[in-house]
């Protein structure tokens, strides 16, 4: 089978083509990414070496019908997978626009373009988030028929998306899935996301900045499992379903951050406190159980070890996210939420 791979270049995207194609040895993956801030071609330098004629890469925005069509004609894809989202909630504060334009009008382009390729599978990455927050002492989770409640630019964005997806299945026959999954984290995610934010910082003694509200929580996946996961729901999941994909293991972000000063020997005294962004959501929990009845799915990565891999990692890697942490800087102040609230 030859995948249309949106986003590929960014973390979790690049994570699923390494997968994928080690473990599919007949496949082929044309990877379709923009290579903004997030998008890094070096994440799959070694994709390139040792998978020659199975892989490929095509630079292009998901918004550009132009730019798509030509390579749903060049490429002639059997399937697609939609990585390719804006999805850092911070900058959805102060650009709502840019997250509007990639993961709502270009989902709608790639769902064009699919249809007429006449597809045997769409398949969407979404998040947990589009279903809002909990209560931190609520004993509720997220189901895959839940209410949608978005709260922020993002999450409303993606919530969109998955609107179009689910209505290009009932409409034209579509053939399409969607995935909403907890908060990933592993090798190559950029150093804006919190564990390896938490991770760089603490590295180099600077300060590991939490929100106010350090309580809140969030369900954590290793992107791996992940990836796993949407192998599965690619190869036997129902076409027109939608699939939650979590581990039920809940952390505080003051675990998180305590977590990772003790994985890099830090002292607590780097925690700093910020003001919580607007809207900045409590908890979010799924419900994966319908993915563990119908597809035989687990997790098979322990927190604890997962952290400590991706640590580990991130010490080997410097040259990897060093030029980007340094080119967030000036971009987004975390201290400043104050500011935009009016």
């Amino acid at each position: 089978m030859k995948l249309l791979v949106t986003g590929g270049a960014g973390f979790i995207g690049s994570n699923f083509i390494r997968q994928w194609l080690a473990d599919h040895s007949g496949d082929t993956i044309v990877n379709f990414d923009l290579l903004t801030y997030a998008g890094d071609r070096s994440s799959l330098a070694d994709v390139e070496r040792d998978y020659p004629g199975r892989y490929a890469f095509v630079r292009g925005d998901i918004a550009d019908p132009g730019v798509v069509g030509d390579a749903f004609a060049r490429h002639r894809p059997e399937a697609v997978v939609n990585f390719a989202a804006e999805s850092h909630n911070s900058r959805a504060v102060l650009d709502p626009g840019a997250f509007v334009r990639t993961n709502v009008l270009g989902t709608q382009t790639l769902l064009d373009a699919a249809k007429a390729a006449g597809l045997t599978r769409f398949h969407h990455i979404s998040t947990c988030e589009v279903y809002g927050d909990l209560a931190l002492d609520s004993a509720d989770s997220f189901r895959e028929d839940s209410p949608y409640r978005p709260r922020t630019p993002y999450n409303a964005s993606k919530a969109a998306a998955d609107h179009l997806v689910r209505a290009y299945g009932e409409t034209f026959g579509l053939p399409v899935t969607i995935s909403n999954c907890a908060n990933n984290y592993g090798p190559y995610q950029h150093p804006e996301k919190v564990i390896p934010l938490f991770a760089t910082n603490a590295m180099d003694d600077l300060p590991v900045p939490l929100y106010r509200h350090s309580e809140n929580r969030r369900e954590w996946i290793h992107v791996e499992d992940h990836c796993r996961a949407i192998a599965l729901v690619l190869e036997r999941g129902q076409v027109g379903e939608t699939y939650n994909i979590g581990t039920g293991d809940e952390r505080s972000v003051e675990q998180i951050a305590d977590a990772v000063l003790e994985a890099t020997g830090k002292p607590p005294v780097l925690k700093t406190y910020v003001e919580d962004r607007p809207g900045h959501d409590r908890r979010y929990l799924l419900d994966h159980s319908k993915i563990r009845r119908e597809l035989g799915w687990a997790p098979r990565i322990a927190f604890a070890e997962g952290l400590r891999s991706t640590v580990d990692w991130y010490a080997g890697h410097r040259a990897w996210w060093e030029p980007k942490r340094t080119a967030l800087d000036g971009q987004l102040d975390e201290r400043t939420w104050s500011a935009t609230r009016r």
